[in-house]
């Protein structure tokens, strides 16, 4: 989930007078773009990060209460919940355990040597998340354009938010190597994990954000949410293609670890 991160402005230098500032130079963004991408490149965590996550952990549950426009909308506050326990448990633990895999996480597309189509995906998932994140509280509550779910269902959308907690907390927990980007990072020595979740399937952090993209809309009453959820989830399975044919070709040890662990995503099936 953090690798959608967004960009903030942040305080132009002291030395630039207010006065020299137009209302539409943006050149002080390109300063700010330009330090971000420096203060990642040099392996050191800064405030700017901690400012960046910060202001996502608290967007995106605000934003699904604040469009829904009921702050009572007990399901919303369930994944808000939800979101706050999963994004602070996993910071906290990989600043105090794997800070190198903290910094990866705020890699944005084409850094490094992401593989060129990967980026394609990573706008498209960007893309997709936003718009699910928007739409689910407008359908569900706001304007209810979706008949109302039966609790019934409901509750199998929350079990399915706790089953994709632990698949996504223990794939950052299992995995130093979890990168957002689909690359190999020869420089933090690169390696097959098998152990963990990953003696499970191949790829469990997909499979906990498959579970998060369709039970939290079954959780708060939105098909089309639903509908958007599927969506995501397809095409986190092409993704998947691509990541291993490159593992494959570029990481010793994964094809002995594909005979080892023998589904992708769903055990006995796929």
């Amino acid at each position: 989930m953090h690798e959608i991160l967004p960009y903030l402005p942040y305080k132009i230098s002291d030395r630039t007078p207010i006065s020299q500032i137009s209302a539409c130079d943006f050149s002080w963004f390109h300063k700010v773009n330009k330090d971000f991408m420096m203060t990642t490149e040099t392996n050191k965590l800064t405030a700017y990060h901690f400012i960046y996550a910060t202001f996502y952990i608290l967007l995106v549950p605000g934003l699904v209460i604040l469009i829904s426009g009921d702050w009572l909308w007990i399901e919303g506050w369930i994944f808000a919940i939800w979101f706050l326990v999963l994004s602070l448990t996993t910071m906290i633990y990989l600043y105090r355990q794997d800070p190198g895999l903290l910094l990866e996480r705020f890699k944005p597309p084409g850094s490094d040597n992401q593989k060129t189509w990967d980026k394609y995906f990573l706008y498209a998932i960007q893309i997709l998340f936003w718009v699910w994140l928007v739409v689910m509280p407008l359908d569900a509550k706001r304007y209810a354009w979706s008949a109302n779910f039966p609790s019934w269902l409901k509750v199998v959308g929350g079990i399915e938010l706790l089953i994709s907690l632990f698949f996504l907390y223990r794939s950052f927990t299992d995995n130093s190597f979890l990168s957002p980007l689909v690359r190999i990072q020869s420089e933090r020595e690169h390696r097959v994990v098998s152990t963990g979740v990953y003696g499970f399937v191949r790829h469990p952090m997909y499979l906990g954000a498959i579970f998060l993209f369709i039970g939290t809309p079954l959780l708060l009453g939105s098909l089309y949410g639903v509908l958007i959820g599927v969506i995501f989830s397809l095409v986190l399975v092409a993704r998947i293609f691509g990541e291993e044919k490159m593992l494959v070709e570029e990481l010793p040890g994964y094809e002995d670890y594909q005979q080892k662990v023998k589904y992708r995503l769903i055990p006995f099936i796929w």
